[in-house]
């Protein structure tokens, strides 16, 4: 799998959005000014995870953006899945029954997604934030949000 640049764009915009106090509305200009995210390609991500129900979006001069519920509650595959990020490594191919070799990596193939699959299912926005604040941390650099 690889992480395309809606993928990894997306996950940034959400982060950005858990780390704000009490999760309120975020304006899509400061995310794309904060995550160096051209704004026009950020507002079609942002469209396409509000209906997948991950952000929510609030009109007004104080409007913007808000996760719709708790960064707990939002998984990475939850934020892949709604961009259209495909981790299907093995879509195409089928394993010919004549050779046992080729069920065998089939085979693992097959469960190595399911554990990927898993694992992406696993990991939430609050997981991310507490791993990019503990690696500042570690570093001695000063805690910015900027991921």
């Amino acid at each position: 799998m690889k992480l395309t640049t809606r993928g990894h764009y997306s996950v940034k915009a959400l982060l950005d959005l858990s780390l704000q106090s009490n999760y309120g509305p975020v304006s899509v200009r400061s995310i794309a000014q904060r995550q160096n995210i051209p704004p026009p390609y950020l507002e079609k991500l942002l469209i396409e995870l509000r209906r997948s129900h991950l952000v929510e979006s609030v009109r007004g001069a104080q409007g913007g953006y808000q996760l719709a519920r708790s960064p707990a509650q939002i998984s990475l595959g939850q934020i892949l899945e709604a961009v259209g990020e495909t981790i299907e490594p093995l879509s195409h191919h089928a394993p010919r029954t004549d050779q046992p070799e080729d069920w065998v990596t089939f085979t693992l193939w097959h469960q190595l997604h399911h554990k990927l699959k898993e694992a992406l299912y696993a990991i939430t926005l609050e997981d991310l934030y507490f791993d990019a604040r503990s690696r500042q941390a570690a570093q001695g650099e000063t805690i910015n949000f900027v991921i």
